[in-house]
């Protein structure tokens, strides 16, 4: 059975409409929720962003029964001692509902802009989270280097996503994910690349303009793909009987996660009717 994340940027909205959109989300029964990590946001960096960990923390205490996680922490914005330690805490204070997903950055313009190493140079960013996933496992007494353990030490297991489809996230995802999470323009790869990550379960990324029932169907398409249509094949529109049909077919490809990305920012009705008319058949 296929597990439904949302999957909500944190940006124009405010804090408040971030926290109601994840608990209507849990209502309505979705099993999680992931953020973006940016320090702006990608090709829209005139719009405020609120800092992802953070917003983890207040969504986790706002709800009870939804997973939390990010797509994906930028590996270079925090040390990996830190983000260990941060990693454990909101482990424990979520009941042990956060999950870390972890890539090597993906806007080079705000590496430069903010002064972080390695802007223009994507292997080096690879080695680095590399060596990162490495120091956090060793902070968390799972690794070789007993003397870089931490206390306290995790008392929830921590699940690891690795988002890409690098050289390096591959080699990540086969060794230590939990999750390996493709980017839906890459789909066309995904029969080939599975063999590659092991036993690492696979999610994707979707955006949806959902036609609710009653909706104007070529008007909801219209404004999705006004809004988004820069994503390409990344953008799905439709009713129910199509998203069921479209998520389906990627189930019996071997997705296992969806982190679904509504093109009307998420309103509470929109994801109630989606989880009850699609979640609910698959």
């Amino acid at each position: 059975m296929a597990e439904w994340f949302l999957f909500l940027p944190q940006l124009r909205l405010g804090i408040d409409a971030v926290v109601a959109r994840a608990v209507a989300a849990e209502s309505a029964g979705f099993d999680g929720i992931a953020f973006i990590d940016h320090l702006e946001p990608p090709a829209a960096v005139d719009q405020p962003i609120w800092e992802a960990m953070t917003l983890a923390t207040w969504v986790a205490a706002h709800t009870e029964r939804l997973r939390i996680g990010h797509l994906v922490l930028c590996d270079a914005f925090r040390h990996p001692a830190v983000l260990a330690k941060q990693a454990v805490t909101l482990a424990e204070v979520s009941g042990g509902r956060f999950e870390l997903g972890l890539g090597s950055g993906s806007w080079p313009d705000e590496f430069t802009r903010f002064g972080l190493p390695d802007a223009d140079d994507a292997k080096a960013r690879a080695a680095r989270l590399a060596r990162d996933v490495t120091t956090i496992r060793d902070c968390w007494g799972l690794g070789s280097d007993t003397a870089m353990i931490q206390k306290p030490l995790p008392t929830h297991r921590i699940p690891l996503l690795f988002g890409g489809t690098g050289k390096t996230t591959l080699a990540l995802a086969r060794d230590y994910g939990d999750w390996w999470n493709i980017p839906s323009h890459q789909l066309d790869r995904l029969d080939a690349l599975m063999p590659r990550v092991g036993d690492a379960r696979v999610s994707m990324q979707q955006m949806v303009g959902f036609v609710g029932d009653g909706a104007d169907e070529a008007e909801i398409a219209t404004t999705s793909k006004r809004r988004f249509g820069y994503l390409g094949s990344g953008l799905v529109c439709g009713d129910a009987a199509a998203m069921i049909e479209h998520f389906g077919a990627l189930a019996d490809r071997g997705v296992q996660r969806f982190y679904v990305w509504f093109a009307d920012f998420a309103t509470p009705d929109t994801l109630h009717e989606f989880a009850d008319t699609v979640i609910t058949a698959l």
